[in-house]
């Protein structure tokens, strides 16, 4: 298991190296454009294929692009990615919590290392955005509990949901 820290991103990730050690990923940043949020974001994702990609983390700002959803896209006129389509969604549900100075990791370096032993051991994976915003993936197919979790931490933290 290993907690790194990308400073591309200002981003902690906690995962599983031996789940993606024996893989050989070629990770690359791309430059995608989305014209209904009038946005661009910079990335890093797998490379399938030419046209193929694979999230290696999530979007922060669209919801749709969770770590292990893979899409396809296009280059547009000004030479970034566009989204076609969702070729696979994601095996994982993403939770993504805002958290005060209370439940911050500065102040719970303890629970967050349980927790992301936790979500690893359930074959998830979790870190935080900005210093504050916290994502966490857990496998769909787990019996893992995260509210129950939680709850026995007593970890109140608000979770950012999306309308859509």
């Amino acid at each position: 298991m290993v907690l790194e820290f990308d400073k591309f991103s200002k981003t902690i990730f906690k995962f599983d190296t031996k789940a993606y050690s024996t893989q050989k990923m070629e990770i690359i940043e791309i430059k995608l454009e989305d014209k209904r949020e009038n946005s661009i974001t910079t990335m890093q994702v797998e490379k399938l294929n030419e046209s193929t990609f694979k999230m290696i983390s999530n979007d922060i700002f669209n919801c749709k692009l969770n770590f292990g959803t893979e899409f396809q896209t296009r280059i547009n006129k000004k030479g970034n990615h566009e989204i076609i389509r969702i070729t696979k969604k994601s095996d994982f549900e993403r939770r993504t919590f805002m958290t005060s100075r209370e439940y911050s990791y500065a102040e719970n370096k303890e629970f967050y290392e349980i927790m992301g032993t936790e979500l690893v051991k359930n074959g998830g994976m979790w870190y935080i955005d900005f210093g504050g915003i916290v994502t966490v993936n857990i496998p769909k197919n787990t019996n893992f509990n995260f509210d129950n979790f939680l709850g026995d931490f007593k970890m109140f933290l608000t979770e950012i949901v999306d309308d859509e």
